[in-house]
């Protein structure tokens, strides 16, 4: 089985399948412990955080450019040393696959770290 952060993202029309409970709680078990998901089960997030703002300012650029290349855009909230992402699959207002795809992607990028800081 290949690791999330090396697949590719699928299109995310109405039609695409949301994910069950227990389909979610088997991907959170593939990502950073600290990505979390609501009480809804349609959303997942995560806190970042950064010594400087320009550090915050390049991750969040850094999460752009995978967000584009994916075509699967988080919702990001940026403040002075930290960036809140979130995802769901906006189409059907449910996590699929791709949630957690970007979110591995990003996670992998934090393996990186030394590039933001």
């Amino acid at each position: 089985m290949s690791k999330l952060f090396e697949k590719k993202c699928n299109n995310c029309e109405k039609d695409a399948i949301p994910l069950s409970h227990e389909d979610i709680i088997k991907y959170l078990k593939q990502v950073n412990k600290d990505w979390v998901f609501d009480k809804t089960s349609k959303t997942i997030c995560r806190h970042f955080s950064f010594p400087i703002y320009s550090s915050t300012i390049a991750f969040v650029n850094a999460v752009a450019w995978i967000a584009v290349k994916e075509g699967h855009h988080p919702i990001m909230q940026i403040g002075y040393g930290y960036c809140d992402i979130s995802f769901t699959t906006n189409a059907i207002n449910a996590l699929t696959e791709n949630d957690f795809i970007c979110a591995s992607k990003i996670d992998h990028l934090m393996d990186e770290r030394d590039v933001y800081v």
